[in-house]
């Protein structure tokens, strides 16, 4: 069963708790992670946990939990709910305290929700999906993962009502992003993806599946590409904690390869699901 935690204590999934004055709630001073868990077990635990505390600490933020104090609450919490594969959302804010900008001086407010892992369908799979190049509206900092997500949701709306599963994110002519996801091409079978930076995040997965390429022998590359350079790759994926590694056979109604997915890409996704079993 789908189950919550909210500052210490275990909780119904519908349970109100939030206080108005919350500053998630008020401002999205926050940050937050989303972990898979496989069969019981966690997915890169430790991975999304540095990346917590390293958002954490670009906003000043003191979740005031050690890590491993954080992993056990988590542990607990997916094997109270019975679920085997499950996607955990976890979030600290700075607080509840009355409504100022100014940091105030409280604990942190610490939210977990455990429910049963959303499952993309095997003809999702089978056929690819398609995505709208869209611009990057976002601020500066998209390696922080904030709760602040509106120009997020806004492209990936836009994207939704084109028809597409995804936005892709293009700035100053060169792609950054998904809205959701990081971005993968393919060519003369290389792989290549936007190097880290602070205009991305530094997405679990796609640590994963650089692990998984060099494990195939593939050359991965860590390089900007432009629109025109996806339009033109023989494959392109999608990586994230939900989607695992998803292909992209349509761009901006321009066929991608055979408007097939690829053969590189499905080996990269089998290769994936095998680190999590």
């Amino acid at each position: 069963m789908a189950l919550a935690y909210f500052n210490g204590k275990i909780i119904g999934i519908d349970e109100p708790v939030i206080p108005i004055d919350e500053r998630g709630h008020q401002f999205g001073d926050g940050v937050y992670e989303v972990i898979r868990f496989y069969q019981g077990k966690p997915f890169m635990m430790k991975e999304h946990l540095e990346r917590l505390y390293k958002s954490a600490k670009a906003i000043k933020l003191e979740i005031g939990k050690e890590q491993e104090e954080l992993e056990t609450i988590m542990l607990q919490l997916v094997e109270k709910s019975g679920l085997a594969d499950a996607d955990l959302y976890m979030q600290a804010t700075r607080g509840i305290a009355p409504r100022n900008h100014l940091f105030p001086t409280c604990p942190a407010s610490i939210s977990i929700t455990v429910k049963p892992a959303r499952e993309l369908s095997q003809d999702v799979r089978t056929q690819g999906v398609k995505v709208a190049l869209l611009p990057d509206e976002r601020w500066q900092n998209c390696y922080i993962k904030s709760l602040n997500l509106l120009p997020n949701i806004l492209a990936k709306q836009e994207a939704f009502e084109q028809g597409c599963f995804e936005a892709v994110l293009v700035r100053e002519g060169i792609i950054t992003e998904g809205s959701s996801t990081n971005v993968f091409i393919v060519k003369e079978g290389r792989v290549q993806t936007a190097p880290l930076s602070n205009h991305i995040l530094a997405g679990i997965t796609r640590m994963a599946v650089k692990e998984v390429a060099e494990e195939l022998k593939v050359p991965f590359i860590e390089k900007s590409f432009t629109p025109e350079e996806l339009f033109q790759a023989d494959e392109v994926f999608l990586t994230s904690t939900t989607s695992e590694v998803l292909a992209v056979t349509n761009a901006d109604d321009c066929q991608i390869g055979d408007g097939r997915p690829g053969s590189l890409t499905m080996q990269l996704h089998k290769g994936f699901r095998q680190k999590t079993r």
